[in-house]
């Protein structure tokens, strides 16, 4: 039997071409969960969930009265909500010299105030329901530390509290609460950079596991965190092939990978 086989997950983060919403709301599907793929661009999501048979909502995680419509989708769609997968983000690079407070906002109000909002709706909504699993995407760069990523780092953070928090109030009824930490992942928003020569191998000397991951690695790891046989709850798994054991490279690791690169062999 499929690992999901009559589960309804909710994956918010799936309308941008093969990325990593997209993945998982494919990978559910193939595990037998009936998928509500949600987003802020409708034809992409309407396209997605004619492919995997799933149902396709708007959704603008910065405003609480759109994830509350979400659930409410789901739940008339579907009759209930087991899953709920949160898989926005926005990898901001700016100085910390040169951060706006244009950028903290919108930072804010995506992976803080957006992650809030996600956790508050969907929590209560499985929790009146009897129970069910909650995931949202933070970042290897939390705990190995990116530069000139100040923003996201802090934001991404702050809701890594918001799951310890929620965690402890919901656990009581039967509410699991994580989050999955990847660190440089191969997808198409990652294609062109990963495309520069040297790029790729200053990442991946850091990586214990030798590569960098895929999106399909955090789909394996949403995938176990969903059944109920993961006795989980309140924690940060870190997907990124041992990243964390070393570090990321710094401006200057980078710099001279791609210097090594251009000036060929010796």
């Amino acid at each position: 039997m499929s690992q999901l086989q009559g589960k309804v997950a909710v994956i918010l983060g799936a309308a941008g071409r093969g990325n990593m919403g997209q993945t998982i709301a494919r990978r559910f599907t193939r595990e037998g969960a009936r998928v509500v793929v949600a987003g802020r661009d409708p034809k992409a999501l309407e396209a997605l969930a004619g492919e995997i048979g799933g149902v396709a909502a708007p959704c603008d995680i910065t405003r609480k009265t759109d994830v509350e419509a979400l659930a409410k989708v789901a739940r008339d769609s579907c009759g209930r909500i087991d899953i709920a997968i949160n898989c926005t983000g926005h990898g901001l690079m700016a100085k910390l010299k040169d951060t706006t407070e244009a950028q903290i906002d919108a930072l804010t109000n995506l992976q803080f105030k957006g992650v809030f909002f996600f956790l508050q709706v969907f929590s209560e909504a499985m929790a009146q329901g009897g129970g069910g699993s909650i995931i949202t995407l933070s970042s290897a760069s939390v705990y190995a530390l990116l530069y000139n990523h100040a923003a996201y780092i802090g934001t991404k953070a702050g809701a890594d509290a918001l799951v310890r928090c929620f965690a402890n109030e919901y656990g009581a009824r039967n509410v699991k609460v994580n989050a999955l930490a990847p660190g440089l992942t191969s997808t198409p928003m990652t294609r062109k950079e990963m495309g520069m020569p040297g790029l790729r191998e200053a990442f991946v000397r850091e990586y214990p596991l030798g590569r960098i991951g895929t999106a399909e690695d955090v789909a394996d790891a949403a995938v176990w965190l969903s059944q109920p046989a993961s006795f989980i709850t309140g924690q940060v798994l870190q997907i990124n092939g041992g990243l964390t054991l070393r570090r990321n490279p710094s401006p200057r690791d980078i710099n001279a990978s791609l210097a090594a690169a251009k000036s060929g062999p010796a």
